[in-house]
């Protein structure tokens, strides 16, 4: 059997995007757990990674909206949504584990996230986060914290902050210690929260990791078998939309790394994860990522479906 980082998307999480209620991510996480222990009955062992893009926002704009005037830093949300989130799906989870009499540990840990202060992504922030303000309220807010406002579509002044590539993850001696423990594990939320180091400590900056990228560290550290990607589509696709779109069945790195020359792979989308996946293939002889959809987790494991890319 073998040992699986998983990476859960955003639509495994919050499946009506118009229902952001707690209830609402707690039935869908529900629905995810049985996927996950679909896996761990196998005899898989699973470590979980997942998105926070909603969550956090959700959690920004809460603060915002109660005073134009508070601005919530944001490593501390992104630290509520990785509790919140490992809530529900601890929960799911363990719910699952039990109606199959499967006696296992379900952990979250609060996980952070080394960045480099120098990387590229900070000079150009594009992640757009929280609520929408009037030109007049960024640039008293700008002023005032320093924050980065960017115009949204015709909709307003929003806050963005940078997408930086993960150096190191700080708690990985204690996820080994857990995962080597036997219990499932659910680290690097939302990418986990962004800290650079200073002068020996570590101090949170307002950024957002890649949950892709943050999973692809994780599996490196962890040394798995497997990287599992899940996303919204069964495949990846080249030519995506056109007459020529084909799928993706088992493709090598070299092949896939072409493809992404190509152009085929659209940013904010389908790139970062494509990116993610090359790297875990290429880094080490045997190891192998499948991007597929969280239905068909089983069948993608199996080459049965998904892409599969290895050396």
């Amino acid at each position: 059997m073998s040992k699986i980082v998983i990476a859960l998307g955003g639509n495994a999480l919050q499946a009506n995007p118009k229902d952001t209620s707690a209830n609402s991510q707690l039935n869908t996480a529900k629905d995810t757990a049985k996927y996950l222990v679909d896996l761990v009955e196998e005899g898989h062992d699973i470590i979980i990674a997942h998105g926070n893009g909603p969550q956090v926002g959700q959690i920004v704009s809460t603060y915002e909206s109660s005073s134009k005037n508070v601005i919530m830093p944001f490593p501390e949300c992104g630290a509520m949504s990785q509790g919140y989130i490992g809530y529900h799906l601890q929960q799911a989870i363990k719910i699952e584990l039990m109606k199959r009499n499967i006696n296992k540990d379900v952990v979250t840990l609060i996980t952070e996230v080394v960045v480099d202060e120098n990387d590229e992504n900070f000079n150009n922030p594009s992640k757009p986060i929280g609520s929408f303000f009037t030109n007049e309220e960024a640039k008293k807010i700008s002023d005032e914290k320093g924050y980065v406002f960017k115009e949204d579509a015709g909709r307003g002044w929003r806050r963005v902050v940078a997408s930086p590539l993960p150096i190191r993850i700080v708690e990985e001696s204690s996820i080994k210690t857990l995962v080597e423990a036997g219990h499932i594990v659910i680290t690097v939320g939302g990418g986990g929260i962004p800290v650079i180091e200073k002068d020996g400590y570590l101090k949170g900056v307002d950024a957002v990791i890649d949950k892709d990228f943050a999973s692809e560290k994780l599996a490196e550290i962890l040394d798995a078998d497997k990287l599992l990607i899940l996303t919204a589509v069964e495949k990846v696709y080249i030519n995506y939309g056109k007459l020529e779109e084909k799928s993706l069945d088992k493709v090598t790195v070299e092949l896939m790394n072409k493809y992404m020359e190509e152009g085929h792979f659209a940013p904010g989308s389908m790139l970062p994860k494509v990116r993610a996946a090359i790297k875990f293939a290429a880094s080490k002889e045997h190891r192998e990522t499948v991007i597929t959809s969280l239905n068909k987790v089983k069948e993608g494991l199996k080459g049965v479906t998904g892409t599969s890319i290895s050396l």
